[in-house]
């Protein structure tokens, strides 16, 4: 038996508000949309689930559960925040730290999904040498392997 993975879904109230805000606000590009269903390129699928499918009588989307995180990640935290917080988008928290030493922020989107933009771990990662730690503070810190952490410096 060969079986790959394809796609996490979303169950969504209304695909239109959930397009625009997967696609105009955080940017992502359509790889097949059959309407109530929509295929985003990187593994995400929009679907607007209908109380005559199967799964309708099963699933029951209350909206406040979150036991699913997307992440995503920018080099560009603060511009990422500032559209968010423009566009009235609802915060768990705002930009801060986490104790791992990345930036991050998480929200919500209109179906109350949980989702996260943080900084990539190169990133990162410069940030805390650049601010004076050496680079076995910054593994000790992040977990991550001192011999990955003095590949992402020399580059």
């Amino acid at each position: 038996m060969n079986i790959h993975f394809h796609s996490s879904v979303l169950f969504v109230r209304d695909i239109e508000k959930a397009k625009d805000f997967y696609i105009g606000l955080l940017g992502q590009v359509i790889e097949h949309d059959f309407g109530k269903n929509v295929i985003l390129k990187g593994g995400l699928t929009l679907w607007e689930i209908r109380p005559e499918h199967t799964i309708a009588k099963e699933l029951q989307i209350s909206g406040t559960t979150n036991r699913l995180e997307l992440y995503f990640k920018t080099r560009e935290l603060e511009k990422a925040f500032c559209k968010l917080e423009k566009e009235g988008v609802s915060f768990l928290h705002k930009i801060h730290e986490e104790p791992w030493g990345q930036r991050t922020i998480r929200f919500f989107d209109p179906d109350r999904h949980l989702i996260e933009i943080g900084e990539p771990l190169e990133v990162f990662v410069r940030n805390m040498f650049d601010k004076g730690m050496t680079a076995a503070h910054i593994s000790a810190k992040g977990g991550i392997p001192l011999g990955t952490i003095n590949l992402l410096l020399r580059k």
